[in-house]
C-alpha cells in the first residue's frame, strides 16, 4: 500500500472535519424544519406536514446531482432517514401497515416513511384502510402485487368500498430465507411455515430440497417466524426483518424461485397528491355489459398516447358475471391529456372513480 501513517492520518482528520461539517449542514436542515412547521401552523392549524410530491420531488434532485461514489440509491436512502428525523420534529408520521411485526409490509413502510415514523402494525388489510379512513393514523401501507404471484385481490376488493387515497406506491425486492430456531434439529424437519404466496414464490426450491415437508399456509411470514421458535421440528420461510426480531437461523438464503422477485405496495390517505413531475394514476372502471366493452375503455389511452402500467379484472358486486377493471397509468390526474381521457372514459363507463394520482416509487 502507498498510504503512509502521516497519509492516514491527515485523511482521518478530514473525514473528522468532514463530519463536522455534516453534523452542522444536519442540524441546520432540521432547524430550518422546525421552522417550516411554524410557517404551516401559523397559515392552518391543520396543516399537512407530509407532502408526497414534494418529497418524491427532492429525492429525484438528489439522485440526479449524485457523482458518485455511493450509488444514487444509498444515496437518497440516507436522505430518507434525514429527512424522516426532520419531519419527526415537525409532527411524526403515523403509519399503518400489514402486520404482525417483521413482515415485508413494515419493511416497505419503513422503506417508504423512514425509520423517525411510528409504525403500527394492523391484523388485516381491511383494517389498514379503517384506521386510514376515522383518522387514527395519516397512511396506510399494503400489498398490493407480487411479479410472480401476481395481484393481491384483497387489496383491490378493499377499494371498492372505500374512499380513500393512493398517495404513494413503493416496491420492494423480496428474499426468502429459510429460518429455523435454536432447538431445530434439522435433519428432522417436518413441516415448513410460511404465507402462501411465500409458498408460491419459492415452489421450484422447497420441491427440490423438502418435497416430503408439509407445507402450512399461515397469516404472514412473521406468524410463521413466531411459529418456529415453540417447535423443534419445523422451519419458516420469511426474510431479514423477522429473522432478526424473532432470533432465527438462516440455514438457506434467497430461496425464491425468481432472483427479480418483488412486491409492490401502495400508500393510501386521505388526501389527494398534487402533480411531483413524474406520478402514475390509479382508477377502478365499471363498464356496461355490452360487446366491445373493454375495447371502449382501452381505445382513448391508445389514441391519447398514456402508457397503462397494469390492468386487473375483478367481479363486480353489483351483478353475477359483471367486471369492474382496475387500471394503472402514467399521468396525473390534473394533466389536460389526462383529464381528457378520463372524462371520455367516464362518458363510456357506467361508473369511473379515480383511486388516486400519485409520484412514481423513487425508491
Amino acid at each position: 500500500m502507498s498510504d503512509t501513517p502521516v497519509d492516514l492520518d491527515e485523511l482521518r482528520q478530514r473525514i473528522d472535519q468532514l463530519d463536522g461539517d455534516i453534523l452542522r449542514l444536519i442540524s441546520e436542515r432540521a432547524d430550518c424544519a422546525q421552522k417550516v412547521a411554524h410557517v404551516k401552523l401559523a397559515q392552518d392549524k391543520d396543516a399537512v406536514f407530509y407532502r408526497p410530491e414534494r418529497e418524491a420531488q427532492v429525492l429525484r434532485r438528489i439522485m440526479a446531482l449524485n457523482q458518485g461514489p455511493l450509488d444514487s440509491e444509498e444515496m437518497a436512502r440516507l436522505f430518507r432517514e434525514i429527512m424522516s428525523a426532520c419531519l419527526a420534529l415537525e409532527q411524526p408520521v403515523k403509519v399503518a401497515y400489514l402486520g404482525p411485526e417483521g413482515t415485508f409490509t413494515q419493511q416497505a413502510a419503513l422503506k417508504h416513511f423512514g425509520g423517525s415514523a411510528i409504525s403500527l402494525p394492523m391484523a388485516a388489510i381491511d383494517e389498514v384502510f379503517r384506521e386510514v379512513e376515522a383518522g387514527a393514523v395519516n397512511y396506510g401501507v399494503v400489498p398490493v402485487e407480487n411479479s410472480t404471484e401476481g395481484v393481491v385481490n384483497h387489496t383491490l376488493d378493499t377499494f371498492m368500498d372505500s374512499s380513500i387515497h393512493i398517495c404513494g406506491e413503493v416496491v420492494l425486492r423480496i428474499h426468502h430465507h429459510l429460518l429455523i430456531s435454536d432447538t431445530t434439529r434439522r435433519d428432522k424437519i417436518s413441516r415448513i411455515y410460511s404465507h402462501p404466496q411465500s409458498f408460491g414464490q419459492c415452489r421450484k426450491w422447497l420441491d427440490a430440497h423438502y418435497p416430503h415437508a408439509e407445507r402450512v399456509p399461515v397469516s404472514s411470514n412473521a406468524e410463521a417466524a413466531k411459529l418456529v421458535k415453540t417447535e423443534w421440528h419445523s422451519a419458516a420461510i420469511a426474510g431479514d426483518m423477522a429473522a432478526k426480531l424473532y432470533g432465527l437461523e438462516r440455514i438457506a438464503d434467497k430461496i425464491e424461485d425468481r432472483p427479480d422477485n418483488s412486491t409492490r405496495f401502495l400508500i393510501i390517505g386521505n388526501q389527494q397528491v398534487p402533480m411531483a413531475g413524474d406520478d402514475k394514476t390509479s382508477v377502478v372502471v365499471a363498464m356496461r355489459n355490452l360487446p366491445g366493452a373493454l375495447h371502449d375503455l382501452l381505445e382513448p389511452f391508445h389514441r391519447h398516447k398514456i402508457d397503462l402500467t397494469r390492468i386487473e379484472t375483478r367481479p363486480s358486486r353489483s351483478g353475477v358475471w359483471n367486471y369492474v377493471f382496475f387500471i394503472d397509468f402514467k399521468g396525473h390526474a390534473d394533466e389536460p391529456r389526462v383529464a381528457a381521457v378520463l372524462e371520455e372514459v367516464r362518458l363510456r363507463a357506467s361508473e369511473l372513480r379515480v383511486l388516486g394520482s400519485y409520484p412514481q416509487g423513487v425508491l
